[in-house]
């Protein structure tokens, strides 16, 4: 038992399951991969939490491993059970330890769990809430240098705790991210998204070890440009803006990884188009109604040229909009957006 590690299960939403990894041509060469939604939520979110189940001592855990990301995120955790809560836990002892992917979470039916923590071992909770808050695991890093041994690999997660397939093995422990899926740094030996493999399920004797709390890496990486930055724009800074306005609003993204915020008010329920227009490549995405966290579209490149657009049949309410460069390595320009209803 002791080279069969637990190892958490990487939840997919059925609509991206067995799903084709298209490419289309790069601008300057290369190809890049058509990733699903982006799983971040919004810079400054409060994610609510909802126990099902669990006992007093094993919520205080996952509550307390819920901080360590709190503290450097730009994000917070109400653990108040709401019917609503973004985040559900289980405590299903035999169902293993697993979450959704960040925005995953608000596609599942709200009387099932996004989360469970079949187990508790070391910083096991504060795993889960990683991939909670849109990360993945480290050991599926490209970068990473992890020199599997496929055929003890399969062989051996076939046995306890895992009990996996072939096709879940591959999925969870084999396959990597390709470099365009991803926003990512390179391989973190001490992140504690890479879980403990032994040395026996390698080709050259290396493993990897049990990483229990949070690394210098994890910790600069969420509180990143990239993530959720403590100075990065909120809701409560977001730019308004006029529907039917007869100029669009002008702006850019002045620093690599900047996110622009900006909100408006459906009066009447139809359909809103926002689109961006210059020379800019952004991406956009709409959250709402009267909600940070409940994403409804995000779009590259259906506007003219490079711009975004998005066209959406929406209820009255308050909305908004997050903008972003493409390239997060090294995007800026100028752009315009404005937003109609039609």
């Amino acid at each position: 038992m002791a080279d069969r590690p637990k190892v958490c299960i990487d939840r997919i939403l059925p609509r991206d399951l067995m799903r084709l990894q298209q490419t289309r041509p790069m601008r300057g060469g290369g190809r890049r991969a058509i990733a699903p939604i982006g799983k971040t939520w919004m810079n400054g979110s409060t994610l609510r939490v909802r126990f099902l189940g669990g006992a007093r001592t094993e919520q205080a855990v996952a509550k307390e491993q819920a901080g360590w990301w709190a503290q450097v995120a730009n994000l917070k955790f109400e653990f108040n059970n709401a019917l609503n809560a973004e985040i559900r836990i289980a405590f299903d002892r035999n169902d293993g330890a697993w979450s959704y992917v960040g925005t995953d979470c608000r596609s599942i039916p709200l009387d099932q769990p996004t989360m469970n923590l079949g187990f508790l071992d070391g910083g096991t909770a504060a795993h889960e809430f990683g991939h909670a808050i849109g990360l993945a695991h480290e050991h599926q890093n490209p970068a990473g240098g992890i020199q599997w041994n496929e055929t003890v690999v399969i062989r051996e997660a076939a046995k306890a705790p895992n009990f996996w397939d072939e096709a879940t093995t591959r999925h969870n422990i084999l396959r990597k991210y390709s470099a365009e899926q991803i926003n990512g740094t390179k391989f973190d030996p001490d992140s504690i998204m890479l879980y403990f493999f032994p040395a026996s399920w390698t080709l050259n004797g290396i493993g990897t070890k049990a990483n229990e709390v949070l690394s210098a890496m994890d910790k600069a990486f969420v509180a990143g440009a990239k993530m959720y930055p403590k100075t990065g724009a909120t809701t409560s800074s977001a730019v308004e803006l006029m529907v039917n306005a007869k100029k669009p609003t002008k702006a850019s993204i002045g620093k690599v990884g900047e996110e622009d915020l900006y909100r408006f008010t459906a009066s009447a329920d139809g359909r809103y188009v926002i689109d961006t227009s210059g020379s800019t490549d952004v991406v956009i995405k709409l959250f709402g109604p009267n909600s940070e966290t409940a994403l409804i579209a995000e779009d590259d490149d259906s506007g003219y040229g490079l711009n975004a657009r998005i066209a959406a049949d929406v209820v009255k309410g308050e909305y908004f909009v997050q903008v972003r460069h493409y390239s997060r390595q090294s995007g800026t320009g100028k752009y315009s957006i404005k937003v109609r209803k039609v």
